[in-house]
């Protein structure tokens, strides 16, 4: 008789307690609707808010887009906080301003070392989005990464490579590795090495290929184009030939084989010899040729 008595004042217990939440919960309902409403709103009031601040100010500021998207998440970040916070205060009627900033800090610090990397790649983020070194559309390289930039969010950044694919990028990576931006320049210079014979007139073959690389089409007219004899080379005496073209990977590819073809071909009209290497064996005997005394 014990054991169903003790039984039936748990169960006694157990429907006491989930009655008096049930009860506290349908008493704070309206609470909870409130503070839903208040999030609806806000979000209503980040929307509205980044849009009038786009028409109102930021398209008509001239600042680059990077900084305008980085406004931007910086309004719509504050207005979600406020939000939040309120919504905080009508859920829980004692709560105050200070109180919640206090709550707030101690749980970022409880967040920041959960969520290291996350926060990392965030700030890094906002420092690439505030000085920005390349835009969405440039092509940039990082530990043999190459591509064109897509975009370029708070934590991190995608990059659509020259061969296809998309690459997603840490923001502290590129934070923390040197980044070459190749179309930070709307010219780029492109150098190659072209050889002439031992017995051909090296001035005179600067000249020619001096001349066909200026005739190409992809070469910048208004950049210099030089053409330098660079040393002496295995077979031949070697050129190096620089000048400046589109910054693109495309475009480069394009403007180095327009010139191989134009020096190749202007070489060959000029008469002069581009050597296959040469080789010179030395032995230690003479050879034995059969048939001869």
């Amino acid at each position: 008789e014990e054991i169903p008595k003790t039984f039936d004042q748990v169960v006694a217990t157990v429907t006491k307690t989930l009655l008096s939440v049930w009860g506290s919960f349908v008493e704070r309902l309206p609470y909870f609707l409130a503070a839903l409403l208040i999030l609806l709103l806000t979000w209503v009031g980040s929307w509205i808010a980044s849009r009038l601040l786009h028409r109102i100010w930021l398209n008509r500021s001239g600042l680059r887009l990077s900084l305008r998207e980085l406004i931007d998440r910086f309004v719509s970040i504050g207005i979600w906080i406020l939000g939040l916070l309120l919504a905080a205060m009508v859920v829980f009627p004692g709560l105050t301003p200070s109180n919640a900033l206090g709550a707030m800090g101690i749980l970022s610090i409880a967040v920041g070392f959960a969520f290291r990397d996350i926060f990392e790649n965030f700030f890094a983020g906002v420092l690439l989005l505030w000085r920005f070194p390349f835009e969405n559309g440039d092509f940039i390289e990082c530990q043999g990464i190459t591509g064109q930039v897509e975009r370029v969010q708070v934590r991190m950044t995608t990059v659509r490579r020259t061969s296809g694919e998309l690459v997603v990028l840490p923001n502290s990576f590129l934070f923390k590795n040197p980044v070459q931006v190749l179309t930070e320049r709307p010219k780029r210079r492109i150098m190659i090495v072209a050889g002439v014979a031992y017995g051909e007139d090296v001035d005179a073959a600067v000249e020619v290929i001096e001349k066909a690389v200026r005739e190409c089409s992809t070469v910048e007219e208004s950049r210099p184009v030089q053409v330098f004899p660079l040393g002496f080379g295995s077979s031949s005496i070697d050129i190096e030939v620089a000048w400046w073209a589109d910054p693109t990977p495309l475009d480069q590819r394009r403007s180095r084989g327009e010139i191989v073809s134009a020096v190749k071909r202007a070489l060959d009209d000029a008469g002069i010899e581009i050597p296959f290497p040469y080789r010179t064996l030395t032995f230690k005997e003479h050879l034995k040729i059969e048939g001869l005394n």
